[in-house]
């Protein structure tokens, strides 16, 4: 069976006009994937390509052909585990905004890091209870870290290629559409009111390819008996939830990574500055895989829902957590904006739109 190829180099222009580095994304299309969606799926990577500035290449195999029904789209992000030192490190020799440096200045120091934790079987509140505790014991959940193998390659840290299921060859990310249903492939002129935003969509994924994803969906869809956890027998937290905090995790001086649904929110200076809001997982949180900004507030493209009609588009919220976990983001505000980002996107939450789940994405 042939496999169709296609890689663009997409750099933005420096201010003086010479080019900047910029991602490769090389795409593998699954065989009958129309021209159609080929360019949409190009089309969703170049506007991540004009505002990102590493040199690094992404591999994407994407396809849009009939799906099962129910299933609109699906999707996996290779991931790679690397020790929590050697990701601190690497955060801090790419420190290149003042959003870095505040970012990187918010990590536990040494080793290991801190979190707040629930549902495993050794909890000290009985085995597997919805509380909270402290988790900060060193073992193998506090000194590791699971990220996405685009984003290692953002940071420097050379994954081992990584191959997929689903994948034609190696690959870093795994997106297929269904054509069963129908979609908008030109969001130039609007979306039309019977179609989703195709362009959009395949942008969504494509973030979470580049490091957009949660180890709480791993601990939610893990935590119910007879399976439970211990808390060091788990090592699946992402480098975007080094950023995840909520009101408790904040008063004790750790991260967020508990599946329930008290509001947890992303912050860039140990949770002092509360910015957007995140989904708090399927099972135990509120219904939306924790890997997506909070639902109906229409905080940026990571949302987890879409309407039929809505235009999806990239936000500064959504720059913010990429330039965080690693990606070299320049056209971002300046620190002194930051807390003012969540709060005014926020508000856009009063506007009524009727929205779907537009995808299932893969654990792995």
């Amino acid at each position: 069976m042939k496999t169709l190829l296609t890689a663009i180099t997409l750099a933005t222009a420096a201010a003086a006009g010479s080019a900047v580095a910029a991602p490769t994304f090389n795409f593998s299309f699954i065989p009958g994937t129309s021209m159609q969606a080929q360019q949409g799926f190009i089309d969703a990577a170049a506007r991540w390509s004009s505002l990102l500035n590493d040199n690094v290449t992404i591999n994407l195999t994407v396809g849009f052909n009939p799906l099962d029904p129910g299933i609109l789209g699906q999707a996996q992000s290779a991931q790679q585990l690397y020790s929590y030192s050697a990701f601190r490190s690497a955060l801090a020799a790419d420190i290149t905004t003042g959003y870095d440096t505040t970012a990187v200045g918010s990590l536990a120091p040494g080793a290991s890091f801190g979190m707040l934790l629930n549902r495993t079987a050794n909890s000290p509140n009985g085995l597997g209870s919805p509380v909270p505790y402290v988790d900060n014991d060193g073992d193998a959940n506090n000194a590791n870290i699971r990220i996405a193998t685009a984003e290692a390659k953002a940071l420097g840290l050379a994954p081992a290629p990584q191959s997929l299921s689903n994948c034609i060859g190696p690959c870093d990310g795994f997106i297929q559409f269904s054509s069963n249903y129908t979609f908008d492939f030109n969001p130039r002129d609007g979306i039309n009111s019977d179609a989703f935003d195709f362009v959009g969509v395949a942008a969504h994924e494509i973030g979470h390819t580049l490091g957009f994803i949660s180890g709480v969906d791993i601990l939610d869809f893990n935590s119910d008996a007879p399976n439970f956890f211990n808390d060091d027998e788990f090592t699946y937290v992402s480098g975007l939830d080094m950023f995840r905090y909520s009101d408790a995790s904040r008063a004790a001086g750790v991260i967020d990574w508990t599946a329930d649904d008290r509001a947890k929110y992303f912050s860039l200076d140990g949770g002092a500055t509360p910015g957007a809001l995140f989904s708090t997982g399927v099972l135990h949180g509120e219904g939306r895989q924790a890997s997506h900004w909070k639902d109906d507030l229409f905080i940026g493209l990571m949302d987890p829902t879409a309407g039929m009609g809505e235009l999806l588009q990239i936000s500064q919220n959504d720059l913010l957590a990429m330039d965080a976990i690693g990606w070299d983001v320049p056209a971002i505000p300046e620190p002194s904006s930051a807390a003012m980002l969540g709060a005014g996107l926020l508000l856009l939450g009063r506007r009524a739109i009727r929205r779907q789940t537009i995808f299932r994405k893969g654990t792995k």
